[in-house]
């Protein structure tokens, strides 16, 4: 009896097993074929621009079946077929034509798409590249474009031996040595102009002895961990000038990551940034906007006022991952310069140096997670800082954004603060000698927690509003050393702190 009762469990079992695999395999051919009824998450898909022969991101489009019936599309292809330089992924599965995709009711599915599109045959700088997938044929098609801005350009990378190792080349600071990818300019490459823009791997490094200059309105991208490399006894001339529209900045020098998604254009750290050893010499930056990089400019100087390392004017830094300039024992002369948003200090001068700043807007009110430092860090130790700042703004969303630190005993750091307005904590710097501001050594006519009233600090726009307290504050002389401001509007008249005069 009990064997079979057994049999019969056995039996039962196999049966439900049996009829379980059976209708989990079996192919279902009650789907319905789509008759024009499908509707998607966007009626175009824009890829965003992308360099010649480098892969876009992917892209998403969503497909949905909205009736209450299982779906069969008969067919998804590119108008332009199989030469498009479109690619698509339809639920998990590659190609550029796909047949019978099943939807059922009420569900949907993902095409994923990206692109590699080559121009250098072509005598066009940029074109629009446009295709479109079809949904079906005949009086049922439905069709979403699809539109990439692919632009031409000059790039530029390291080399390979015969073994496939890239070249390297070694960023010096002081007795530190790090090696990169990287590689040395050829002669021929050592103007950058305007006529198409660069895209640079690795560290591009200035011959020895020579000049990288950078015409006005040169456009610059960097990839992951890239930069410019200035050695010793090399320079870098950055010849921007004034734009006739703010917007499009036609006669600026923009240095930026290679990533032309709308999404990366506020994303820090994306690239490795200028850097300058202690020997490079008679550096000149004018009218460049740099921004996203992890240092934004890096000089390695040698304290001499003889040979001034960098001479930087007109000039916006910001969003850099760590500081926006990083000085070491070096010598700077700063005019209508703004350092903006960094994820550690805006301005970090530190192991001596020389230092002279004027109608600059120092700002640090960082919205991309913790910060660690300052508008303004100076920290001194056994090499002697000299920082004059004139009719400059050092602000910041902290309650104190200038911090100077001094070890005990020493009489290392000599700086002064005039006509400038300054953000600081000052219960915090009770007591502090290097905050007390009565002393006119280090301090004249400055203006402590007044209202900036910056435009825009989220999206770095540092000129002002017609509320900020900087207005008709700065001192005259000064002013009228540097008569115009970063965009070039006469200041001799009513002059502003920092680097906008206020325009009505």
């Amino acid at each position: 009896m009990l064997k079979t009762t057994h049999l019969r469990y056995i039996y039962h079992l196999l049966l439900l097993v049996v009829i379980v695999l059976w209708s989990s395999c079996r192919k279902d051919f009650n789907y319905e074929d789509s008759t024009g009824n499908l509707s998607f998450s966007k009626d175009t898909v824009y890829l965003d621009s992308v360099f010649t022969n480098i892969r876009s991101s992917t892209y998403t489009l969503k497909v949905y079946n909205q009736s209450n019936k299982d779906l069969k599309i008969p067919s998804i292809t590119l108008e332009n077929g199989i030469e498009s330089n479109y690619r698509l992924n339809v639920d998990g599965q590659a190609g550029k034509e796909f047949y019978n995709v099943p939807l059922y009711a009420k569900d949907s599915l993902y095409i994923f798409i990206e692109t590699t599109v080559d121009i250098t045959s072509t005598a066009q700088n940029e074109f629009l590249y446009t295709d479109a997938i079809l949904f079906d044929q005949g009086m049922q098609q439905q069709k979403i474009p699809l539109v990439t801005l692919v632009k031409d350009a000059i790039f530029l990378y390291p080399g390979k031996d015969m073994n496939g190792v890239r070249e390297t080349v070694i960023l010096e600071n002081n007795e530190e040595k790090i090696t990169v990818n990287g590689f040395v300019l050829a002669d021929n490459q050592l103007q950058f102009t305007n006529e198409k823009p660069y895209v640079i791997y690795g560290y591009a490094t200035v011959p020895e002895n020579k000049s990288l200059q950078i015409d006005a309105g040169a456009r610059v991208y960097f990839h992951k961990n890239s930069g410019i490399y200035v050695p010793d006894l090399s320079s870098l001339k950055i010849n921007g000038s004034v734009s006739e529209d703010n917007d499009v900045l036609e006669n600026e020098v923009i240095f930026e990551a290679d990533r032309l998604e709308p999404e990366f254009s506020v994303t820090a750290g994306q690239w490795g940034g200028i850097w300058m050893a202690n020997e490079s010499i008679d550096n000149n930056i004018n009218h460049l906007t740099l921004k996203n990089a992890t240092i934004g400019i890096f000089v390695n100087g040698n304290n001499s006022e003889e040979n001034v390392n960098l001479k930087i004017t007109n000039s916006q830094i910001y969003n850099s991952s760590n500081s926006n300039i990083w000085a070491k024992n070096a010598s700077i002369i700063a005019e209508n310069l703004v350092l903006g948003n960094a994820g550690s200090n805006s301005l970090f001068i530190t192991d001596g140096g020389t230092y002279n700043f004027t109608h600059c807007t120092i700002a640090n009110y960082w919205y991309s997670g913790f910060r660690s430092g300052f508008a303004v860090q100076i920290n001194s130790n056994t090499n002697v800082i000299r920082a004059n700042f004139t009719n400059c703004i050092v602000d910041g969303s902290n309650t104190n954004e200038l911090v100077l630190t001094l070890p005990a005993s020493s009489t290392n750091l000599s700086f002064n603060f005039s006509y400038c307005m300054l953000k600081v904590n000052l219960a915090l710097n009770s007591g502090n000698s290097l905050y007390d501001f009565e002393n006119t050594e280090n301090y004249n006519a400055v203006y402590l927690n007044e209202n900036t009233s910056f435009t825009n600090t989220k999206q770095n726009i540092y000129s002002i509003t017609s509320n900020s307290f900087s207005i008709g504050k700065a001192q005259l002389e000064a002013a009228q050393l540097v008569p115009e401001d970063i965009l070039g509007n006469n200041r001799t008249v009513n002059p502003a702190i920092g680097a906008f005069q206020f325009i009505e």
